[in-house]
């Protein structure tokens, strides 16, 4: 028989992880962004190509990074 406390503290665990997993995905993205909005602005750009870029690129990063952990943590 198994035990409630138990796969409750697993369950717990598995949503603590994966929520930082949410929060590090976030944390990529704007810092990315944040990157190509500075860059940007420093060259007085009339379209935020660089923002865009860096936003793209900051998805693809959190994706492999997403990817990454959900496999591992199997």
């Amino acid at each position: 028989m198994k035990n409630p406390k138990r796969s409750l503290n697993n369950a717990l665990g598995k949503y603590a992880y994966f929520t930082g997993v949410g929060f590090q995905m976030l944390a990529i993205i704007g810092l990315f962004t944040y990157i190509g909005y500075r860059i940007d602005q420093s060259r007085n750009a009339e379209r935020p190509i660089w923002t865009a870029l860096f936003a793209l690129v900051g998805v693809c990063i959190s994706i492999y990074t997403v990817i990454r952990a959900v496999t591992r943590r199997k």
